[in-house]
């Protein structure tokens, strides 16, 4: 019974203290105007890194996008790896004249191994140290064309590596799309603009972030390969001390999948990267949460606390105690019944955080009125969907695996 009691305590502490968080930043991020960055020179120069696989159909609208930027193209530098491709995504890339670099292994899959590979073949052809800093695309992306101005802004301003405002070029194809575009939105407008306000590191996304020569001489390139290697990157630099910076001006525009399958499949190998990085980094996080008193810390132990994990044992337990007679089932159907109204209010609050981020965020969004309804009463739905889905990860041997674009 006290093991039992122990884990209740723990999991309302922890989700307590998630929630007031969760709603400080809301507050700040409301009644603060997003943080800015002074007027430097445009001279430093920029690699461009994409990873992609078949992406034929996409990339030349990223490449585009980059040629089409207010920052001076003849000191930015396209590098794509075309990453196990069987499609002409190398021949179309070599033909709009940025530089190519083919992969081909089917045994390391994953982005982190492809950008590996690229920037490996940089410093073998002693380029890489030709950079100030390397952005990180993904091949279905477009770029607002103030966007490598703005970042190079928060460059200039200190930042050894910084993310950006993630956009959606697809938010209202359906209920799928929606959910998972306010859902990085969300994440800009409320979780790292508020961040920068409280002078903490912000959360690198898997796509529109940079980083300077030193943090990839450090690195020796890219050594991040688990499922989540943007994740993981974040973590490592925030151990690191680094202070991980976000430019809200610098706008991106992602494809989104439209597939609720696809979208399984990429919140899974999410959901089980975030378990990867718990394992690997989370002692390591305590510790320097307590050990330093750094705040940035102790938020990303909160990211990625396995909150599903601390469910299922609790229940487990539960179920186990009552078998053995240690406890009465009336205790613990009482208790998994206060545990789904929680989660019913939580989705409640989800509908409530969709509604203000829509509110917040309309004129970037640039939806009707009816799809903005639409997007608010389905995002709870999309969220819900996450409760098999991270119950799946802690079973299951998730894989990268690509997204279908159209472009």
């Amino acid at each position: 019974m006290v093991y039992l009691n122990i884990l209740d305590v723990l999991m309302f502490i922890l989700g307590a203290v998630s929630l007031g968080y969760q709603a400080a930043c809301i507050i700040a991020s409301l009644f603060h105007h997003r943080i800015t960055f002074p007027t430097v020179p445009m001279d430093k120069r920029y690699a461009v890194l994409i990873s992609a696989r078949n992406e034929a159909k996409v990339v030349p609208n990223l490449i585009n996008s980059i040629r089409e930027q207010t920052y001076p193209s003849s000191l930015v530098d396209i590098w794509l790896v075309a990453d196990n491709c069987t499609d002409d995504t190398a021949e179309v890339v070599r033909g709009m004249g940025c530089q190519v670099v083919e992969r081909h292994n089917l045994e390391e899959i994953g982005k982190g191994y492809a950008l590996t590979y690229l920037l490996d073949e940089m410093i073998e052809r002693g380029v890489a140290s030709d950079y100030e800093a390397f952005f990180v695309f993904d091949a279905d992306n477009k770029l607002d064309k103030h966007y490598i101005e703005e970042m190079n802004k928060a460059f200039q301003s200190g930042f050894r590596i910084l993310t950006s405002y993630r956009n959606s070029t697809n938010i209202s194809e359906n209920w799928v799309s929606s959910g998972s575009a306010l859902w990085f939105i969300r994440e800009s407008r409320f979780l790292n603009n508020s961040r920068m306000l409280f002078g903490a590191s912000c959360h690198v996304g898997g796509t529109g972030f940079m980083f300077s020569q030193e943090v990839m001489q450090r690195n020796n390139g890219w050594k991040f390969h688990l499922l989540t290697e943007d994740l993981e990157f974040t973590m490592d630099s925030v151990l690191h001390g680094d202070r991980i910076g976000y430019c809200g001006t610098a706008i991106l525009y992602d494809e989104q999948p439209v597939s609720f399958l696809q979208s399984w499949r990429q919140r899974l190998r999410w959901s089980k990267g975030f378990l990867q990085v718990f394992r690997y980094y989370g002692p390591l996080l305590i510790k320097r949460a307590i050990k330093e008193r750094d705040f940035s810390a102790f938020d990303f132990t909160m990211l990625i606390c396995p909150f599903m994990l601390l469910g299922m044992v609790r229940g487990a337990l539960g179920i186990l105690f009552a078998a053995f007679g240690f406890v009465s089932w009336t205790t613990q159907i009482d208790a998994a019944i206060t545990w789904t109204i929680g989660g019913a209010f939580g989705l409640l609050a989800m509908m409530f955080l969709a509604g203000l981020t829509v509110f917040a965020e309309r004129d970037q969004i640039g939806a009707s009125n009816k799809e903005l309804l639409a997007y608010v009463l389905s995002f709870p739905i999309y969220m819900a969907s996450y409760i098999p889905i991270s119950f799946q990860a802690v079973f299951s041997r998730a894989q990268w695996k690509p997204i279908e674009h159209k472009g």
